[in-house]
């Protein structure tokens, strides 16, 4: 057998495996004590077949096509066994948020949390009024306007993104590769931000944009890696772009959502598969 691919939500993969079924193409479901869902597929002289077909359900995982499959099979539960009972809400959360991706939740919330309370977070936490600063102790505040969200909306808009997107990066590419994007998608970015604007700005959306196109790109390259969004997710957020430079959201800060996004399809470029030019 060989690793088609990795979910994080079973009933999805045993649609995807019903439907593959449905084509003569047998998989096979293991579950591993992070709830993801490998499927394997038995017949490894169709792989070329079978990584089409991967391709076209990371694209449009929800089509009717394999919820239908699942109805021809005539059974629609997952077919392995899963414990005797199944984790709240609260605690399914946190199980799946690791270490680096509670962190900043934790520092986003605390200092939006003291902003409120009236403490001068902005002048704290914001970008250093010259950029040689960068260069001596003020280092770290090339990062923390990141760490900076200006209303509630603002937070948990990108608070949400951070969570989804990291869980993914962080479960199956570890600690480190989601802290190299962030460190890096939060400096780099908010270095072009402030060379057109000065340091009045904030937020977490261009390291947001950084991971969106990281496990976009990674997905088109590597369907079996476990990451990946939808072609849809990925162009609405291009349109949110685009909608950012003409000016029609606001005050946005638009260099910094642009290279966040630069740094998240390079990466992903770089960590590809060996196998893929």
């Amino acid at each position: 057998m060989k690793l088609l691919l990795v979910l994080d939500d079973p009933r999805r993969a045993q649609s995807f495996v019903d439907y593959l079924a449905d084509m003569g193409l047998k998989c096979e479901l293991t579950l591993d004590d992070d709830n993801n869902v490998s499927i394997w597929l038995v017949d490894e002289l169709r792989w070329q077949q079978a990584q089409l077909e991967v391709k076209r359900f990371i694209a449009e995982p929800l089509h009717p096509r394999y919820q239908d499959a699942s109805w021809r099979q005539g059974d629609t539960h997952v077919q392995f066994a899963r414990g005797a009972s199944q984790p709240g809400l609260l605690r399914d959360v946190l199980s799946r948020t690791g270490p680096v991706n509670m962190l900043v939740l934790l520092a986003c919330l605390a200092v939006y949390g003291l902003s409120w309370l009236r403490l001068p977070m902005f002048g704290l936490l914001s970008f250093p009024p010259q950029l040689s600063l960068l260069l001596g102790p003020d280092l770290w505040r090339g990062f923390t306007p990141a760490l900076l969200h200006f209303s509630l909306m603002h937070l948990v808009f990108n608070l949400f993104w951070w969570w989804y997107l990291s869980t993914m990066v962080e479960r199956h590419r570890g600690h480190g590769k989601l802290l190299l994007l962030l460190l890096v998608a939060a400096l780099l970015p908010n270095i072009m931000q402030f060379l057109v604007s000065g340091p009045h700005f904030g937020g977490l959306s261009g390291v947001v944009y950084a991971l969106l196109a990281y496990v976009w790109l990674s997905g088109r390259l590597n369907p079996a890696g476990g990451v990946g969004l939808p072609d849809g997710m990925a162009v609405l957020m291009v349109v949110w772009l685009v909608l950012g430079f003409t000016g029609a959201l606001g005050p946005v800060a638009n260099l910094a959502h642009l290279g966040g996004g630069l740094i998240g399809l390079l990466q992903a470029w770089f960590d590809r598969p060996k196998s893929v030019l």
